[in-house]
Order: structure tokens, then C-alpha cells, then sequence
């Protein structure tokens, strides 16, 4: 039985990638150097799965920054305003932006915490294949050839990357993306006729796009593009791959009518994909990849569920072949650096390099070991509580009399520059150089030191920084009994942030407080209102590896009656305001319409869960970003937030005038400027967006603030983005 994978880390097992593009981006090193740690990242994956035994090896897989980036240089479909620059620098503005100018739009891959660059498209837009023959498809399989390894080059498929684009700004109404699809598949089949001439002999095409809810113009435009592809005279073979769900039978359908010679299947986040298999009556003469081992958790497989599915699958195929559910992207590298953890958690767990072991074994019949039972943390008996809060107009009416804030309030989102001494001072006390008494006091002394500047800019609502916070989930998870931390267990979120996803193996309880003393002292420097932070209970799964053997919603009510509980001893010791960020919302929406009533009614239920017991004149917030939430405008409402802060700068505003006409009757601020680009907006451009914002909100609910927090930036353009963001509060509250 063969063996494959769909992709895998390329971050490196201690954060190569991310190290070097840094050290690229302030100059420490030059592109050629750069160039050597991709280099020998690319060629370290490569060797390792074929030591491992994989039968097909994946190439391309790897990316300086995002795989959809760069599928937009290579077939050139680049704005015209980036077009004086060239190689990284134009490829980095794309993603980050320069001085001059803002980067492209970024959002969530699908359902994950993968971020990717959404392309920009015009109906004047050309492809074309940009570096010709030296595409880096080819070059990198042909980079592989070299070192004796014979691989799968892997693109982002023609239907997928229309469907994820979006008009350019001032595009006329009614342009779709997809209009343009013919000319995109001549640039993909001259592609595979290079590919095909370098030696290739497999090609992925990768169409996660069908595991949503698909227009019939698109079933149409899936089996004209890969009828298309599938008739070339010179091509290798192609191996359609789906994931993150199950693809509709009419997809299925068309896919079988074609020509394609494989078709990958995610058999974990879509066992409805059996079914659908059989209901058009298997695949005759192709192959199908099961995706059998999941890609996104990191659980270890159960061998009787595999062997099971691979049972069915084989009557409906002429060819299986096991593979993982989709690409190893979204796993952690290695669990042999993983030294601490509990030995009965240990032993369920496979990262990216022990599922690929995992296939080998499965494949060959070898891994016949009893299945662990999960570890418990201690039951909580399910609690009832009215998740309702007095009406809207008498909590307004108490927060104005207690907080007397002004219109076009000014904040921000919640963290602050995480300076080197900062990460050093985390470090030395995991170390043990420095006591918990010394830590406390470099905490206590940058909390002051927050203040004293929010205090300076003139910033209506402060924070205390998160200098104590490794991360908005791991940070919680560390002090909750039911989670597990990791060492290194390092994924790619976007670009270079990388985050350690917390296990979630139990019970969730809440064993004492976990912000409280940082909030109350920071809330002691300041008459100015101080806001306690929280992670909701949605976010804390979704970034999470969280358990599956019982259902989400009962998960994310223990996680909520721990919030619950931390928000009154927030409001004990004196917190007027407290911000509870659930940015996960719109990314764990089911990809099938017909499953979003049942998520939503559990995720905003354990909001209001966690929310529900303050008290009217206790300010809630909550914050979000990087998704499109246009399918969930009616829920953002349903939380009922005081406040609800919401990327914008970076989708030029586009939500409010839909949230408003969705019945969004509370505070709304919309991010003024992007914080993930290292580009500082002058004050007019922010007001510029103040303008348009005020054109769908009143002032009185209308908030000033960044999009996202500012743990990743620098604490120089974080000042003069701040100052320019309040000048420009200052000018239109005037």
C-alpha cells in the first residue's frame, strides 16, 4: 500500500525560516543568504520523508511567507501599484507593505489559523506565467531531482485561487473573480507542460475550495478547467486534492467525468466524503489518496478507524493510496523535543514527523498497539446560568455615568511591543537564573512604563500590555488545569508569527484567578480606565489542539465558566471595562451553510456564558479580526459586546455599512490602520477611514483603535502610529 502526504511544515524544526526572513527584513543578512536557509530547509524535508519510507514525496510545498502569495507572482497577477518594485522586495510588499505602501488584504485559510494574502484581481487583469521556464514549481522539483529524490509538485488549484480572490477596489459591480478562469487554466496547462517536461510524472492541484458550499457556475467552472487540464497531450498525471471537508457529489460528479487521474479525500474533517464517494458510484479507473491521518490535530490515528475506512474506500477505487487529511502545515514538527509533558498525554500525540511515521506503520499493516484512553482532569458538572444581561439602553446608561467617556473613544486592542528584555525576563525565570520576585518586578516596571506612555499619546482607554503574556491562548491555557503546553511545538500562523497551540486533553477548571493582579496594579497607576483582557471560550478551542471525544459545545462551556469566573474577580477588584477577544468566531464556521446554525447557537451561547454575570456598568468588549465575516454579521450581534472591536483598515471598511444593516446597535470600533505591516499611516489616512466609518456609525458609538494588538511591532512605529491615530481622533471628534 503506497504512502503520501499533502504538505508539511517548512517553518524548520526550531524556526529556521522564520529567524533568517527576520534577519532579511532588518538587513542582517542579504537574499542570497536568505536563499541558503530556504535552501537547506527544502532539501532537510525532502531527505527526512524519504528516509522515512513515504512512497510520494510532495514538493513546493514550502514558501517565504504564503503558498497563495505565491501562486499571485507566479502567474503575475500582481496590482499595478507594486509593479516598480521587483523579486522580495516586491513579493515582501505584497504581504507586508513598504512606507509607502499598504500591503494586500490577509484572512484566514478556510477554517484554520493559517492566514493567507487574498488576491486582488481586475477584469483587466493578465496571467501569465511570470519566470517562464524557471517557475518555482519546476525549479524546486527539479532542486529535488538533483538530490536523487523524485517528487510531487504541489499548486494552489485554478478554482480555488479565483474563488478566494476579490475584486479590486473600484472594480465594476458584477466582475467575478472567476470570469477569468480560461485564461488562468492556459497558464496552469502551459505549467504542467513544463512541469511535464522537467520529468515530472504527478502534479497536486489543490481544490479545498470544494469542501464549501459550491454555485452551480461553480461545479461548471470545476469541470471545464479540469476537462482542460485533463485533456493536455503533455502533462503529468494529476492528483485533485480536497480537504477540510467533504466534497458535494455533484463536485464529485464532474471530477469523475474528467480525465484526472487522482482524487485525495479528507476521510477526518469529512467522513461524509465516503458517502458521497458511493453515491456516484466510486472512481473507476483513478486513484484515490485517503485521507486517513489527521493533518490538523494531533492526536494519533486509531488503526481500526483507518483500517476501516481504507476497507470502504478500496471497494470504490482501483488504486489507494493513505495519505493525511490535508497538508501537515498546521502541526507542530517534531514531539521528540517534547520532554515535559505528561507521559499519559505524551503517548496520544503525533506531530508532523511522527504522522508520517504513522503512515508508513498504518500502510504496512505494523501498528496494532491498544488504543490510549484520554487522560481526565477532574469532571465539573455542567453548571446552569442565565446567559442574559439587562437591555441594552440601561447598561449604556450606567457605563456613561460611571466610565464619562468621549465620543470617538480612543484605545487600543491589548498587547504592546514584546521587547527583548521582556522575552529575556520570561526566559531566565523558565531557567531559573532570576526568581519569581525578580520577574514580577520587570512585569510591574513595564506595566508602568505602558501606562505612562498611553497617558502621554493621550489615549482614552489604556492597557496594561500583556508583558507577562507569551500568547492570548497559551497564556490561559498554562493556568487552567485540562491543558498541556508545549516546549517547541511551533506552527505558522502567517508570514513569521508562529504560535504554540496548547493541548486541550481534559476537564477544563479554573484553580485561581489569572489576570487579576496584573490588571488591579496596572488599574492603580491610572485614573483613566484600565481594561481587563480575556481570550473567549470559542478562540481558546480554535487555537488550541483540542480533544475530540465529546462534542465542542461542552468543551467550550468549561472553558466559559472559567472565564465567568475570572470576569467577577476582575470586576472585585475594580475593573470597569473587561475585553474578552473571540477573533476564532468567524474562522471555526463551518465551511457547509447548513451546519452554521448549530456552531453559532454553541459559540455565541459560551460568550454570553462567560459574559453574562457582569454588571451593567461593567463595559464589556470583545475583539476580531482576520476573517470574512459577512456570513456572521447577525451573531456578532447575538454576543452582545458593549463593544466590539473589528479588523477593518486592511478590507478599506468594508463591513460596517452590512453590520449596521444587520441590526448592530452597540459600539463598534473599527481598526483604523493595519498593525501586521510595519508601515506607519499618516493621521489623515486614519481620519480618512474615521470619515468613512462615521458614514455608517455614530460618533457616540464609534471607537478609535488599531486592528489587531501590537505584540509584533516595534515600539518606534507603534508610538508614531498611536500618535497620528489619536491626532486623527482628536481632528474629526473636533
Amino acid at each position: 500500500m503506497n504512502t503520501t502526504i499533502l504538505g508539511y511544515p517548512r517553518i524548520g524544526a526550531r524556526r529556521e525560516l522564520k529567524f533568517a526572513t527576520e534577519d532579511y527584513w532588518a538587513g542582517r543578512i542579504d537574499a542570497a543568504q536568505l536563499e541558503t536557509t530556504a535552501a537547506h530547509l527544502r532539501r532537510s524535508v525532502w531527505t527526512e520523508l524519504r528516509d522515512a519510507g513515504l512512497g510520494a514525496i510532495p514538493s513546493n510545498t514550502f514558501s517565504l511567507y504564503d503558498q497563495v502569495l505565491d501562486t499571485t507572482v507566479m502567474i503575475d497577477a500582481v496590482p499595478a501599484r507594486y509593479r516598480a518594485l521587483t523579486g522580495l522586495d516586491r513579493y515582501f510588499a505584497l504581504a507586508r507593505g513598504t512606507a509607502e505602501l499598504p500591503p494586500l488584504e490577509m484572512t484566514k485559510w478556510f477554517d484554520t489559523n493559517y492566514h493567507y494574502i487574498v488576491p486582488e484581481l481586475t477584469a483587466g487583469t493578465r496571467f501569465r506565467l511570470a519566470d517562464g521556464s524557471a517557475a518555482k514549481p519546476v525549479a524546486e522539483y527539479l532542486e529535488a531531482r538533483r538530490l536523487g529524490i523524485e517528487t510531487r509538485p504541489v499548486l494552489v488549484g485554478p478554482l480555488t485561487y479565483l474563488l478566494l480572490a476579490k475584486p479590486a477596489p473600484g472594480s465594476p459591480d458584477g466582475f467575478d473573480p472567476l470570469d477569468l478562469l480560461d485564461p488562468l487554466v492556459e497558464v496552469y496547462a502551459e505549467l504542467l507542460e513544463r512541469l511535464a517536461g522537467a520529468g515530472a510524472s504527478w502534479v497536486q492541484l489543490d481544490e479545498p475550495v470544494l469542501a464549501r458550499d459550491l454555485r452551480s457556475r461553480d461545479v461548471e467552472a470545476l469541470g471545464r478547467a479540469y476537462r482542460r487540464l485533463g485533456g493536455l497531450a503533455s502533462r503529468p498525471k494529476i492528483l485533485l486534492a480536497t480537504y477540510f471537508g467533504a466534497v458535494a457529489p455533484e463536485a464529485l460528479r464532474e471530477i469523475a467525468a474528467t480525465d484526472v487521474e487522482g482524487v485525495a479525500l479528507d476521510l477526518v474533517a469529512g467522513p461524509g466524503n465516503l458517502e458521497a464517494l458511493a453515491s456516484v458510484g466510486g472512481l473507476p479507473r483513478k486513484k484515490v489518496v485517503a485521507g486517513v491521518v489527521d493533518g490538523r490535530n494531533v492526536w494519533r490515528a486509531d488503526p481500526a478507524r483507518v483500517r476501516s475506512a481504507y476497507a470502504v474506500v478500496l471497494g470504490l477505487a482501483d488504486t489507494v493510496e493513505l495519505s493525511t487529511s490535508c497538508s501537515l502545515l498546521h502541526v507542530p514538527v517534531d514531539l521528540g523535543t517534547e520532554t515535559a509533558l505528561d507521559p499519559a498525554v505524551r503517548a496520544r500525540l503525533a506531530f508532523a514527523r511522527q504522522k508520517v511515521a504513522e503512515l508508513v506503520a498504518l500502510a504496512a499493516g505494523l501498528d496494532d498497539a491498544e488504543w490510549p484512553d484520554a487522560p481526565k482532569a477532574g469532571h465539573r458538572e455542567p453548571v446552569r446560568f442565565d446567559a442574559r444581561r439587562s437591555d441594552r439602553e440601561a447598561r449604556l446608561a450606567a457605563q456613561r455615568e460611571r466610565l464619562g467617556l468621549p465620543p470617538l473613544t480612543t484605545t487600543t486592542i491589548g498587547s504592546f511591543p514584546q521587547t527583548a528584555e521582556i522575552r529575556a525576563a520570561r526566559a531566565d525565570l523558565r531557567a531559573g537564573r532570576i526568581g519569581e520576585p525578580a520577574y514580577v518586578a520587570a512585569m510591574r516596571a513595564e506595566i508602568a512604563r505602558v501606562i505612562r506612555l498611553q497617558e502621554d499619546l493621550g489615549l482614552d482607554v489604556l492597557v496594561h500590555g500583556e508583558p507577562e503574556r507569551n500568547d492570548m491562548v497559551q497564556y490561559f491555557a498554562e493556568q487552567l488545569d485540562g491543558y498541556a503546553a508545549t516546549e517547541a511545538g511551533w506552527v505558522q500562523s502567517y508570514g513569521t508569527r508562529c504560535v504554540r497551540p496548547p493541548i486541550l486533553y481534559g476537564d477544563i477548571t479554573r484553580p485561581r484567578p489569572m489576570t487579576v493582579t496584573w490588571a488591579a496594579y496596572a488599574q492603580s497607576l491610572t485614573p483613566k480606565p484600565v481594561k481587563g483582557m480575556l481570550t473567549g471560550p470559542v478562540t481558546m478551542l480554535a487555537w488550541s489542539f483540542v480533544r475530540d471525544d465529546q462534542p465542542l459545545a461542552e468543551t467550550a462551556r468549561q472553558v466559559a465558566l472559567a472565564l465567568r469566573d475570572e470576569i467577577a474577580d476582575l470586576e472585585a477588584a475594580g475593573i470597569a471595562i473587561i475585553q474578552v477577544d473571540e477573533p476564532a468566531l468567524r474562522e471555526l464556521l463551518p465551511l457547509r451553510a447548513a451546519d452554521h446554525d448549530d456552531y453559532l447557537a454553541w459559540a455565541v451561547g459560551a460568550f454570553r456564558l462567560a459574559t453574562s454575570g457582569a454588571a451593567d456598568a461593567t463595559q464589556i468588549h470583545t475583539h476580531m479580526c482576520y476573517s470574512e465575516f459577512g456570513e456572521i454579521l447577525s451573531p456578532i450581534a447575538d454576543l452582545d459586546a458593549d463593544v466590539t472591536s473589528i479588523e477593518a483598515a486592511r478590507s478599506h471598511m468594508e463591513l460596517l455599512p452590512y453590520l449596521q444593516a444587520a441590526g448592530y446597535a452597540n459600539g463598534i470600533g473599527p481598526g483604523v490602520y493595519d498593525i501586521h505591516s510595519p508601515r506607519v499611516p499618516t493621521s489623515e489616512e486614519m481620519a480618512a477611514n474615521l470619515r468613512t466609518a462615521l458614514q455608517a456609525v455614530p460618533a457616540d458609538r464609534l471607537w478609535v483603535n488599531p486592528d489587531c494588538g501590537l505584540k509584533t511591532r516595534a515600539y518606534p512605529e507603534t508610538l508614531a502610529a498611536l500618535a497620528n491615530m489619536v491626532a486623527a481622533a482628536a481632528a474629526e471628534r473636533a
